[in-house]
């Protein structure tokens, strides 16, 4: 799920219909061999076209380079209302303004602009901002290493944008216009916390979620609490009844964390009516009938360990395509992958 798409619900679309635009992830070579199947997974969930329109991924070229939900939020009163976008890029493809010196900008604002166009967004729905080039040489080689928003909360480091200061008044026209809701930032200072122990924490790739309460938690990886400026300013953050943002919970996510992801590799959200979730047949609203088959599927599966000479027998493949295959029939997505569209062509 990381990255793997753009989504816009149907409230702010011009058809009606939620949108998905799977991301190319052209910069980097093991993935950019991901979006044809996302496509197809997505198109299998979301079939009816009265309701759901899921486009083809942007041309895989460095014009249009796509990274999907890492670099675009959006803000709203409550997640079922009309929402500004937020599109983060890194450089214009076609020339202009500054670039990054020694790490890629994998988001161009040429595919931001696609994507928008492609879903239908209003001009006044939609904000783009440059991510500054500097950051992105400290690390930060997506937004979501460097902010975070949940329906009308910002939190935000105060370096994030080539000038912040111009992206949050116009993010807060817009939210108040389209929303009719005041946006609430929290500016992070680089005073606090600085951007190479923003990076190291992830303390901006972590979930901001609402609770019933109406209190907003942040799901934090423990490099968060293991680190001094990023806990301490937690913990101030926290205590601060005049933000909304009420407690920090950490978790564990140490595999994800080495190989570049933290909690907000799961933020791809797709937000629904009740008559476009009574559209979807496949398996895939969690519950604890399909919770158990899961777990029993990752228990039977999912190797505890891979060492480099595995990779060489071919019974891993056959095991992968074995495992892959099953899975498919728990979710009730039908064939998605490319050994299985093969086999059913035979």
């Amino acid at each position: 799920t990381a990255n793997a798409a753009t989504v816009c619900p149907s409230t702010d679309s011009s058809d009606g219909r939620v949108h998905f635009t799977p991301a190319n992830l052209n910069n980097k070579l093991h993935r950019s061999i991901e979006p044809p199947t996302t496509r197809r997974i997505l198109h299998q969930i979301f079939k009816a076209p009265t309701h759901f329109q899921v486009h083809e991924p942007l041309p895989a070229s460095p014009h249009m380079g796509d990274e999907g939900a890492a670099n675009h939020t959006r803000f709203c009163r409550e997640h079922g209302d009309v929402g500004v976008h937020l599109f983060v890029y890194g450089r214009k493809a076609f020339g202009g303004g500054t670039e990054p010196k020694k790490y890629p900008a994998r988001q161009t604002r040429e595919a931001s602009e696609s994507v928008a166009r492609l879903h239908g967004l209003k001009p006044g729905a939609t904000v783009f901002a440059q991510q500054s080039p500097e950051v992105i040489d400290l690390g930060v080689f997506h937004n979501d290493v460097i902010s975070v928003g949940n329906e009308c909360v910002f939190f935000v480091h105060e370096n994030s944008f080539t000038d912040t200061d111009a992206v949050l008044k116009e993010l807060r026209t817009k939210v108040e216009q389209t929303c009719h809701t005041p946006l609430v930032v929290v500016k992070v200072k680089a005073s606090e916390v600085s951007v190479a122990d923003a990076v190291k924490s992830y303390l901006f790739n972590s979930q901001l979620v609402t609770l019933p309460n109406g209190k907003m938690v942040i799901i934090a990886p423990t490099e968060c609490q293991q680190n001094t400026a990023v806990a301490s300013y937690l913990t101030r953050l926290i205590n601060d009844e005049s933000n909304p943002i009420g407690n920090v919970v950490y978790m564990d996510v140490r595999q994800s964390m080495r190989n570049g992801g933290g909690p907000a590799c799961l933020r791809l959200r797709v937000v629904l009516g009740e008559e476009e979730k009574n559209q979807i047949s496949a398996h895939v609203f969690w519950n604890e009938k399909l919770d158990a088959q899961l777990r029993t599927w990752v228990g039977k599966h999912y190797r505890d360990r891979l060492l480099p000479q595995d990779l060489a027998d071919p019974k891993l493949i056959v095991e992968c395509h074995t495992a892959l295959d099953e899975l498919t029939q728990i979710l009730k997505i039908g064939s998605v992958y490319p050994f299985q569209l093969e086999r059913d062509a035979r």
